[in-house]
């Protein structure tokens, strides 16, 4: 006989309760916009000869010379020429930042201080998962890595992603613990969401998305970077129209290793026009992801 538990509820997070996208209370961006767009930019850091880290080839045994290096062309070439296309079309990003940038590349991350750019904690290094530490090791990790962007920057940052969006049961309440707002790691809406963390402080999450997103449609999908493009610029005109019925949000994931590469680029700098011609035209809200959590937490706060 099966456990009479068998057809009962499943065991579920707690977080937040089921609501419909058709039963959300209007409102409206800045400026009577409907949609919020933002850029993700990852800025990474993986370790060498240890680790994990994506590949354009088969994992070898450490020293991976050929996945590594791929990695790190983002960091030397890839990311300025990211930064030079959001230049010239007045785009803001929120930079997804591993704090081992600042013992190996500083002049990346002031160059990302010197935009504007929100800067969101993003681990120490990409080498490494949240879901494997314990919970004295993972509390630490958010705590040092929010002192460090503090003490090199000049402001701690209100948000997180996690590495390889790993997370352990307890993550979204170390976060609201050690002072963050929000995070990036869950993709289940289009809408902020406000989680329940054990200590009662509401940890607000702000959509960040797996299916515009480089990695996952690029690397693991092996889609060619002209489709990805235009992936970014039918979202965004459905969206748009969706948006007419609820405010929505909409982000798109950048690593400078794949879209940094020139071929890939030249297709995400028709993407980017698309965006910013919406934008000019008042019909998206332009924006960071910080910006949208206070915009969504302000009638809330105590």
């Amino acid at each position: 006989m099966p456990d009479a538990r068998y057809l009962g509820p499943l065991p579920a997070h707690e977080r937040f309760d089921y609501l419909p996208i058709t039963r959300r209370e209007d409102h409206a961006w800045p400026n009577g916009a409907r949609l919020a767009v933002y850029i993700g930019l990852n800025l990474e850091h993986f370790a060498f000869g240890e680790g994990m880290g994506a590949c354009i080839g088969p994992a070898a045994p450490h020293p991976d010379v050929l996945n590594h290096s791929w990695r790190e062309y983002g960091n030397r070439v890839g990311a300025w020429r990211m930064l030079e296309l959001f230049d010239g079309l007045g785009l803001p990003s929120g930079v997804l930042l591993n704090t081992a940038l600042y013992d190996h590349c500083p002049e990346l991350v002031a160059a990302c201080v010197a935009r504007g750019d929100e800067l969101i904690g993003h681990g120490h290094s990409n080498s490494e998962r949240q879901a494997d530490m314990d919970e004295k090791n993972e509390g630490a990790l958010l705590i040092r890595c929010r002192a460090r962007m503090l003490e090199e920057s000049g402001e701690a940052p209100s948000g997180w992603l996690s590495p390889w969006i790993s997370e352990s049961r307890r993550t979204p309440d170390l976060l609201a613990e050690a002072g963050y707002s929000y995070t990036l790691n869950w993709c289940h809406d289009d809408q902020p969401v406000p989680m329940r963390t054990r200590s009662g402080r509401t940890l607000w999450s702000v959509p960040y998305p797996q299916e515009l997103n480089d990695i996952p449609m690029i690397i693991a999908r092996q889609m060619d970077a002209k489709d990805f493009a235009q992936m970014i610029i039918d979202n965004a005109d459905e969206m748009l129209e969706q948006s007419r019925r609820q405010p929505l949000v909409m982000g798109v994931a950048l690593h400078p290793y794949i879209v940094g590469q020139p071929y890939r680029l030249r297709h995400l700098r028709r993407a980017l026009h698309h965006l910013a011609a919406l934008r000019d035209r008042g019909e998206v809200w332009f924006t960071t992801p910080g910006a949208i959590c206070r915009h969504v937490a302000a009638p809330v706060a105590s």
